[in-house]
C-alpha cells in the first residue's frame, strides 16, 4: 500500500505510539482488501460499546488504548450501551454489568469519544455529506449514511472506527469506490407500504434474497426518514447489506439504473411480508413492549406521547432513543407526557445490546424487524405491531 511521507512518520511513532498502532491497524486491514491507499474521512461511529459484547477481555483491550494516550482526530460518535447510564437500577440491570458498562465509557471518553450512544447519529448532528468518505460500524447506521445520505463507508468494525478516528484515514476499497456502489438485484416492490413496519418488513426479506448484493429498489413510494432507518435496519439484520438505492429515494439511484439491465430482477409481494411478520409473531403472555430500533426520532416519540396522553399503561412500555433527541422531546413534553401515564423513555441503551435474560426479559412485544430477529437469537418470545397497535395493548 502507498503511504505519504506523513503516513509514514505516524507508522514510525512521531505522533506517539496509539496514533502509530492505529494506523498500523488499518494498513494492515488495507493490504488484506487490496487498497491502494489511505483516504482522510471526516467522521467516525463506533460500535461494540455494550458491555454485553466486549465483556472483561475488550474492556481491558479500550483502557490499553486510552492509557497510550491517542485522541480522535474527527468527530466521533459511540453506538448504544448495554443500560441506560443513569436509570440502570429502574432497568433491573446487575450492578457488576453496570461498573463494566461505566468503566468502557470512561475509556472511550478518554479516547475523545462522544458518548452519544446512539445507533442513529445522523438524528443527532453526525450527518455526514453527500459522497464524504467516513468510517461508520453498526449495521444500520453504515445502511443509512450510504444510501440515504450517499456518503461511503465500509461496515467497519468497533477498533477499526476507532483507528480512524485517532488517524483521520482509512483504506480505500469496496463500498468508497463507484465500481462497488453498483446495484447487484433489482427488487419490484408489489406490496403495499403504509407504515415503517411494512418498511421494515421490506428489508428483513429482501435482505434474505440479496445476501450482501447491493438492491436497488423500485415502488418504495414515499417513505418516511422513520420508515427508512427501518427499513435499513432490518437490510443489514437479515442480510448484511451495507448500500441500497431506491428510484425516486436515494441519491444515487439515477446515477446506477444503466446498470439494472445487467441484473437480476426479484418481486416482493404483500404475502412475503404477512410471512416475515408471522416468523416474529408468537403467543405471549406478559410481554415488554418496545419501541426504538433503530432509536427513535423525534417524530416518533411525539406519536407515542400523542397516544399515550391522558391515559394509563396497563403493561410495561419502553421507548428507546438517543440523548439529544430526548432532551427536544422533554422540552415538547412528550417524555413528560409518557412517563405520566406510566411508560418509561431510556436514553443510551435499547433491547438488541442490553442484558436482557440477567434483566429478566421473556418475551417482548416490538414494531422492528432488527429487534425482533436479535430478540429471538436471545431466546425471547417475540411479537410484531405497528407503534400504534402496541401502545393501544399496553393501555388499560
Amino acid at each position: 500500500m502507498y503511504l505519504t511521507r506523513e503516513e509514514e512518520r505516524i507508522i514510525a511513532g512521531q505522533y506517539g505510539a496509539g496514533m502509530a498502532k492505529s494506523l498500523e491497524l488499518l494498513v494492515a486491514l488495507g493490504e488484506v482488501f487490496g487498497a491502494e491507499k489511505l483516504v482522510p474521512v471526516e467522521s467516525a461511529h463506533v460500535s461494540g460499546v455494550s458491555y454485553k459484547n466486549l465483556g472483561d477481555a475488550g474492556l481491558e483491550w479500550l483502557e490499553d488504548q486510552a492509557k497510550l494516550g491517542a485522541k480522535a482526530k474527527v468527530r466521533a460518535t459511540l453506538n448504544p450501551a448495554g443500560m441506560d447510564m443513569t436509570r440502570w437500577r429502574e432497568m433491573n440491570v446487575p450492578e457488576k454489568f453496570a461498573e463494566g458498562q461505566l468503566r468502557v465509557i470512561r475509556a472511550f471518553e478518554a479516547l475523545g469519544i462522544e458518548p452519544t450512544c446512539t445507533c442513529t447519529p445522523y438524528l443527532v448532528g453526525n450527518v455526514p455529506r453527500l459522497g464524504s468518505q467516513i468510517a461508520w460500524a453498526e449495521s444500520s447506521a453504515i445502511c443509512y449514511s450510504n444510501s440515504v445520505l450517499g456518503a461511503r463507508t465500509n461496515r467497519e468494525s468497533g477498533p477499526t472506527t476507532i483507528a480512524s478516528a485517532i488517524t483521520g484515514l482509512t483504506p480505500l476499497y469496496e463500498y468508497r469506490l463507484d465500481e462497488n456502489r453498483l446495484p447487484g438485484r433489482l427488487i419490484e416492490v408489489e406490496a403495499k407500504l403504509r407504515d415503517p413496519i411494512d418498511y421494515s418488513a421490506l428489508g428483513y426479506v429482501t435482505g434474505k434474497l440479496v445476501g450482501t448484493n447491493v438492491p436497488y429498489f423500485r415502488g418504495l413510494g414515499n417513505p418516511s426518514l422513520e420508515s427508512l432507518k427501518t427499513m435499513g435496519a432490518a437490510l443489514a439484520t437479515s442480510g448484511s447489506v451495507a448500500l441500497w438505492h431506491g428510484e425516486g429515494v436515494t441519491p444515487e439511484a439515477e446515477k446506477v439504473k444503466p446498470h439494472l439491465r445487467e441484473v437480476e430482477k426479484i418481486t416482493v409481494e404483500e404475502k412475503n411480508l404477512e410471512e416475515a411478520r408471522e416468523k416474529f409473531t408468537c403467543e405471549v403472555a406478559d410481554p415488554i413492549t418496545c419501541i426504538g430500533c433503530p432509536h427513535c426520532s423525534l417524530h416518533e416519540v411525539g406519536e407515542v406521547a400523542k397516544l399515550v396522553e391522558g391515559k394509563h399503561v396497563g403493561k410495561k412500555l419502553w421507548v428507546f432513543t438517543s440523548r439529544g433527541v430526548h432532551a427536544e422531546a422533554r422540552r415538547k413534553g412528550y417524555v413528560g407526557q409518557i412517563e405520566d401515564a406510566g411508560g418509561k423513555v431510556y436514553v443510551d441503551t435499547c433491547m438488541v445490546v442490553a442484558p436482557l435474560k440477567e434483566m429478566g426479559w421473556k418475551e417482548v412485544a416490538l414494531n422492528s424487524f432488527k429487534g425482533a430477529q436479535y430478540s429471538a437469537n436471545m431466546g425471547l418470545k417475540t411479537r410484531m405491531g405497528t407503534a400504534r397497535e402496541l401502545v393501544e395493548e399496553v393501555l388499560k
